[in-house]
């Protein structure tokens, strides 16, 4: 089967599994998107989800949020982890929206690259999710199975966007990293991984992934 059959299986199956996609991080506007993405980083959407409407009770906009010290914002996220940097970069982005953007979260990269605390992952989500922009945002679950389905050679993030943007069609971009997304969560995890029920893995998986869980799982019997 050749990369393009490979892709188009993965599209097909995907669909099928999940014909309408939940959005992980719940929001209401850009805004809360962009926190929201924000605040995730080496956390859990369901963590996040949780703290979210605590903050956006306190303020749900810039000009609330800049009302409020760093060290409350804090205080309020802090079971995400990494609370200090990421309370100080959502009074900082919420300020620069405020001064350079009139309130109004940017619908660019270079914009939203340049707001603190904002890599190229979180300007993909915000830019795919409340922009409908296509973006390829690559999370661990992505890298991990396209390298898993020998779609791309998983040396780093960067190549696997690429890799996934030259393979699969721009207009599925933003449904699909949702849905492969959701597919790595529920059918092919890191741990705790379960061939008979990754259905994609186990028909066109990469030869040396399906050797190795062969060999673990034959050690375990």
């Amino acid at each position: 089967m050749t990369k393009a059959q490979m892709a188009k299986f993965v599209i097909k199956t995907l669909q099928e599994i999940y014909p309408t996609i939940p959005v992980p991080l719940d929001h209401k506007d850009p805004y809360t998107l962009l926190i929201a993405v924000l605040m995730s980083a080496q956390s859990t959407d369901v963590r996040v989800n949780q703290i979210t409407p605590l903050l956006f009770e306190r303020a749900d906009n810039p000009k609330m949020m800049v009302k409020l010290r760093i060290d409350e914002i804090q205080d309020i996220i802090r079971p995400v982890g990494l609370s200090p940097a990421k309370a100080k970069a959502i009074h900082g982005l919420s300020q620069i929206l405020l001064d350079k953007h009139n309130g109004e979260v940017p619908d660019n990269f270079e914009d939203l690259e340049a707001l603190p605390g904002v890599g190229h992952k979180t300007a993909s989500v915000v830019l795919a999710q409340a922009f409908s922009i296509p973006t390829f945002p690559v999370d661990t679950h992505i890298h991990r199975l396209m390298y898993r389905w020998g779609l791309s050679d998983g040396k780093n993030v960067v190549q696997t966007e690429n890799d996934a943007k030259k393979l699969f069609p721009i207009d599925l971009w933003n449904e699909l990293h949702l849905q492969i997304i959701w597919y790595g969560r529920q059918y092919s995890p890191a741990r705790g991984w379960n061939l008979e029920k990754d259905i994609i893995t186990a028909s066109i998986g990469r030869k040396s992934v399906l050797d190795e869980y062969n060999k673990k799982t034959s050690l375990k019997k």
